[in-house]
């Protein structure tokens, strides 16, 4: 833009001519002096990018002129009035329309104006925008970049092109020497001619002489340069460049893979849409499939580049020469910000647009292509956000093989770099959209298809099997028992919790899920958990002992269909203890929301969203925070970065606990800070609510209005429209005598059937029904020794008794004042006006209750999922058990306690005090204790399926015994591996031990016959790995069969049948680490527990998230993205983890298995390979 311009008066008047005749945009606008706060009116006219102004609107001469290029309009605020003039004269200056043009030149002060209207004020700062040309520069400098980058592009060819040049300019110089070297070469030959003739004159003997002495330089040379060459190979420098090149050739069959992976995403997905977007009905629009697919195609085009220039580095080997590929690769990574920025949004189109039949048929005829291999279209939208971290990989990895004095290290170190700062951005995306990949790939194993899963605001909380009860009449359990083999076949059930609701499946053989045609789809808002019988149910008493005290019940009623009961059994009171912490937390935030919905809607007519936004700290970055665009099951939007202190007080903030964010904070929080920090903070929200929560969450938990809405309370309600409650309020109840079926009492609110109470403890649902009478056919007795009431416990304030007109008393036997109803209480008191008798003083006192009890509840929730799912932490940490009991019994001691608060507190102290009784799990260290019997089994005697049995035993025993915290921060990978991940360490040796068994035990046999048949035993065994869902042993034998001095056993394998060499093919393919272990992936996904994966598959994608993204930001903040990635794969490890298999152990096979004599070292069978089959003569 230029910084002045040359005047000409004439063209100005000329120019003014036209803006008055022809003008964008004309009329009067009100101009501040410059000189004074007054306001002049002129008329204004607007021509191209110059604004004119006139005394008035018959002046030929303009007034002044104004040069728009490159400024900017904004709306401005009115400006405050000096004194209180007339009413009148106030109403026409706050109706008036003020915007500020802002000019860019330095010193030049901005144009302030003013029109009547709001319209008008717009059309002039929509036309000044245009005349401003900003649209034009942005453009502008956007083209500058881009001509930037080619002019780079140009320099680099040009550069190259020299260098070319002056190397064919060497060559010339070069062949020019060797032909003068030939030439002289040629001469000297034509001197030594005669004296060649001389020699065949001399004695026999000594030719026979020189021959000999020729042979002996000869082998004395080669002999000198065999050593030099072996010294070479076995010298640290060629084992670096071994493994260099080794990486480069994995690179381009990486690359080539993910080519293909592009091929089938553009000509598999986006082309034949685009077809089906021109049809005459288009299942989808032009618009949704760009937003869907963005630049896929671009970047597939750049790929297969990329990988024509691996391919030609590989033609010249061994000379690889990588950076300059990198250096084309890097100006092209803004096409890879584009589809990371639009990765998201993508998944929420699709998810929008599987909505439509139509559509979502289409999609799973392409996704039928044999080429596709099962895989879902959201999987190949994935995969090039998994590229950028494997070049990363790959760089490293070729640094630690590269010389310091290497010429292309400094630009791999470059490419590192850049990738790394993309591999962040990468990182939160494919953390934000995470949940909607897990969803859409449930929902496309369901046959009929499920809707609610097309929700993007629905997140996926835990998966599993269960065990439902058959029969379940009026609420009493059929006499079934748990060890019935028809029961644990017919009634397993593949289970998933997700914050809105609870689904309910069958899998048939194919792997393929069906949702149960009655109760699949359970709604939480409608469900109560019930978590533990009543003990003053005989049935549910009987039901305890026959199913061990396994067994909860989910009571659902449905606004419009008769209320049933689904009972389910889970496989251990560990998992127990996983599910229902889950589903009670689920089902108290939907609660949770309700209410909150119900007090700032109905009552200070303010909405939920508007009461998020109201709260800066819930939304708006700072320095100590930074949010996502993503909204957690809480409708809160996710936390990206922050500082520990602030995820502390997002876990104690007493309006939402978000079930993801509490999964994540418990997996993660030892990688930044420690467990005495966070019992520290849970202990201060206890002992001091009011100081440690932030004043503005007070002043929103407590938002009120003036609406008097007491009519609301007073009103009957049917009981359906009111969650339950286990105390009455302070108002009015509504009682009703039903023959049919007992009601608690509950709150007469103006709640609607789907809104559900806040239910802070399971434990207050599992209290039996109490039968509610009506005050005028039985009036409750009235005694004249205390005026309280009755329902008033001793810990109740006395300004929470519940009063009744004409002194008459509540009777009932559970009186007590609930979390539930005390947070209630509270917002109804609030919003509907304070009740008769209430004064000042006992409303705050009434507010203070409040808190106290919720944050109470806080705390004992957060201490529920701690001990119940990460009993490791107070296992192997004794002072943080202490401390734990310590504040529990604190917490017993209180006198305002209420009492579903006491039997929460009574049953988190029981589960942490008590033993593990129910661990019955076998660990490795029992077993080799165990198999210190007298004799051996060997490995004739021994069948295929005891071997595999056994197999899946040890490795489950040992895969399960590995604590969540030695996947985190890569201890395996460390020099102190040992001491940092024993476990994962030990895991990795008996994965080791296995498979030089299976080679150890093929090896003994000296005949060919025996050999072939003891690798067709080992393939069965395998096999029926596989049937056990042990892909862990699976890959344990194939890798053994796949050694080297196996594999080359050609005569051995020669005498192996057909169908086990298909079948190994067939197990190979299964545990292929090709595309990610994509098959292994898809199995596992399509499989009931238990199960063993392969462990390995899950250090790589840790390897992945952790590199290139540091835990902690430049300015010191968690990376709660990075966090939330490892609480995902931690969570399926887990998943695999807790549920075990029903095999009875037997210690004669098992050792054999243990046997560390019969393993024969890796040097060793090789040279028996060796001796077996020598190798054949060139």
């Amino acid at each position: 833009m230029q910084k002045s311009v040359r005047y000409n008066e004439g063209h100005a008047l000329y120019l003014a001519f036209l803006a008055r005749k022809e003008g964008t945009k004309r009329g009067f606008l009100s101009k501040k002096a410059a000189e004074a706060s007054r306001w002049h009116e002129k008329w204004f006219a607007l021509y191209q990018n110059v604004l004119f102004y006139f005394e008035g609107e018959q002046s030929c001469r303009p007034a002044g002129m104004y040069l728009l290029e490159g400024c900017s309009c904004e709306r401005a605020l009115a400006p405050p009035r000096a004194g209180a003039g007339p009413g009148g004269a106030r109403d026409t200056l706050d109706k008036q329309y003020y915007f500020t043009v802002l000019f860019g030149h330095e010193g030049q002060k901005p144009l302030e104006l003013r029109c009547e209207e709001e319209q008008d004020g717009k059309e002039w700062m929509e036309a000044i925008h245009q005349a401003s040309y900003a649209d034009i520069l942005i453009e502008r400098e956007v083209l500058m970049q881009k001509y930037i980058h080619l002019v780079q592009i140009v320099e680099t060819e040009k550069i190259a092109a020299n260098q070319l040049r002056h190397q064919l300019e060497d060559q010339d110089t070069e062949i020019e020497r060797l032909k003068s070297e030939i030439i002289a070469l040629n001469k000297t030959k034509e001197r030594m001619r005669p004296y060649q003739s001389n020699q065949e004159d001399e004695d026999p003997d000594i030719k026979k002489i020189k021959k000999v002495q020729s042979f002996m330089r000869g082998w004395l040379c080669r002999r000198k340069w065999k050593t030099i060459v072996q010294d070479y190979i076995c010298s640290p420098h060629a084992e670096s460049m071994r493994k260099r090149n080794q990486i480069v050739f994995t690179m381009v069959e990486a690359e080539s893979e993910y080519v293909h992976q592009l091929y089938i995403l553009v000509n598999g997905f986006l082309r034949p849409l685009r077809m089906a977007a021109s049809s005459k009905k288009p299942p989808i629009s032009h618009d949704d499939v760009s937003s869907i697919f963005l630049n896929s195609e671009t970047i597939m085009f750049l790929h297969e580049i990329f990988h024509q220039g691996l391919k030609a580095r590989i033609a010249n080997w061994p000379t690889l020469i990588l950076a300059d590929l990198f250096d084309i690769l890097l100006p092209m990574l803004n096409i890879y910000q584009e589809f990371v920025r639009n990765h998201q949004y993508s998944l929420q189109v699709l998810a929008n647009c599987k909505q439509n039949r139509d559509f979502d048929k289409l999609l799973k005829q392409y996704e039928a292509n044999p080429a596709c291999e099962g895989r879902m279209l959201e999987t190949f939208l994935t995969y090039p956000m998994f590229q950028i971290p494997r070049y990363i990989i790959t760089l490293h990895e070729l640094l630690a093989h590269t010389p310091h004095e290497h010429v292309e290290r400094k630009s791999l170190e470059f490419a590192k770099s850049k990738l790394e700062e993309l591999s962040r951005v990468m990182h939160d995306e494919v953390s934000d959209t995470e949940n909607i990949r897990k969803n859409l790939a449930i929902e496309r194993m369901i046959v009929e298809g499920c809707d609610i899963l097309l929700d993007t605001s629905q997140t996926f909380i835990r998966q599993g099997s269960l065990i439902q009860v058959p029969s379940v009449e009026r609420g009493k359990l059929s006499k079934v028992r748990l060890g019935s083999l028809s029961l644990k076949k017919e009634g397993e059930r593949q289970c998933f919790l997700f914050t809105k609701h609870f689904l309910i499946c069958t899998r048939s053989s194919g792997g393929k899920l069906h949702l149960l045609k009655t109760g699949g789809v359970l709604s939480l808002i409608e469900c109560t958990l019930v978590e533990e019988p009543d003990a003053s149910d005989d049935d549910s008493k009987g039901s305890g002992q026959v199913f061990g005290h396994l067994d909860f019940k989910i009571v659902v009623e449905p606004p419009d269909a008769a209320p049933f009961t689904v009972v389910l059994l889970a496989p251990s009171r560990q998992e127990k203890a996983a599910w229902t912490s889950d589903i009670s937390q689920c089902v108290d935030n939907i609660r949770c929301n309700g209410l909150m919905t119900i007090v700032f809607e109905e009552n200070s007519k303010v909405t939920v969203p508007h009461m998020i936004k109201s709260d800066a700290r819930l939304h708006k970055d700072d320095t100590d925070i930074c949010f996502s665009k993503t909204l957690n099951s809480c409708k809160v939007p996710q936390i990206r970065y922050a500082s520990v202190e602030r995820l502390l007080e997002r876990l104690t903030d007493l309006r939402f606990l978000s079930i993801d964010f509490l999964n994540t904070f418990l997996h993660t929080y030892r990688i930044f800070t420690t467990a005495a920090v966070v019992l520290g903070k849970l202990s201060d929200i206890y002992k001091r609510p009011f100081t440690s929560i932030p004043v503005r969450s007070l002043e929103l938990f407590f938002a009120t209005s003036q609406n008097n809405r007491g009519e609301h309370l007073v009103e009957g309600k049917s009981p359906r429209l009111c969650r339950k409650f286990s105390s009455p309020p302070p108002l009015a109840v509504s009682r009703t005598s039903s023959p049919v079926r007992a009601r608690k009492l509950s709150l007469t609110s103006p709640l609607n059937s789907r809104i559900g109470a806040l239910d802070l403890t399971t434990s207050s649902a599992s209290s039996s029904p109490t039968t509610t009478h009506s005050p005028a056919a039985s009036p409750p007795p009235h005694t004249g020794v205390d005026k309280l009431s009755p329902c008033r416990s001793p810990s109740t304030p006395r300004h929470l008794r519940y009063r009744q007109p004409g002194g008459q008393t509540a009777d009932s036997s559970h009186c007590s004042v609930s979390p539930a109803s005390a947070f209630a209480i509270a917002t109804a008191a609030a919003g509907h006006g304070s009740p008769p008798g209430f004064n000042n003083s006992e409303r705050t006192c009434d507010k203070e209750f409040i808190i106290r009890r919720t944050a109470t509840n806080r705390v004992l929730n957060v201490l529920r999922h701690w001990v119940s799912k990460h009993a490791q932490d107070f296992e192997l940490n004794n002072e943080l058990k202490m401390n734990v009991l310590n504040l529990l019994e604190e917490v017993l001691r209180d006198p305002d306690l209420l009492p579903q608060e006491r039997k929460a507190t009574a049953n988190i102290l029981r589960a942490l005090s008590q033993d593990d009784q129910d661990d019955i799990h076998l660990k490795l260290e029992d077993i080799i204790q165990l198999t210190d019997c007298p004799k051996a089994e060997c490995f004739e005697t021994l069948s295929a399926m005891e071997l595999a049995e056994q197999i899946t035993l040890l490795d489950h025993v040992v895969f399960r015994s590995i604590p969540y915290e030695e996947f985190l921060g890569q201890g395996w990978m460390k020099l102190d591996k040992n001491e940092r991940t024993p476990y994962i360490m030990k895991t990795s040796q008996h994965f080791n031990d296995m498979s030089n068994l299976v080679a150890s035990q093929i090896m003994n046999y000296a005949d060919v016959t025996s050999r072939a048949n003891t690798i067709e035993k080992w393939v069965a065994v395998a096999d029926i790995c596989r049937c056990l869902h042990n892909y862990n042993g699976v890959l344990e034998i194939t890798s053994a069969l796949n050694r080297s001095a196996i594999y080359r056993l050609k005569k051995t394998w020669a005498k192996v049948s057909k169908q086990t060499k298909a079948l190994m093919d067939k197990l190979q393919k299964t545990v292929s680490s090709e595309g990610r272990f994509k098959n292994l992936r898809e199995t596992l996904k399509n499989c009931n527990p238990p199960a063993v994966p392969y462990l390995g598959m899950y250090l790589t994608d840790l390897a992945f998230i952790e590199e290139g993204t540091p835990n902690f930001t430049e300015e010191g903040l968690v990376n709660f993205s990075k966090m939330r990635m490892i609480s995902h794969i931690i969570r399926e490890i887990r998943q695999f983890q807790q549920t075990s298999y029903r095999i009875d152990h037997q210690p004669k096979v098992t050792q054999y298995l243990l046997d560390k004599a019969l393993i024969i070292d890796e040097d060793t069978l090789y040279e028996l390979s060796l001796k077996i089959e020598p190798r054949l003569p060139a």
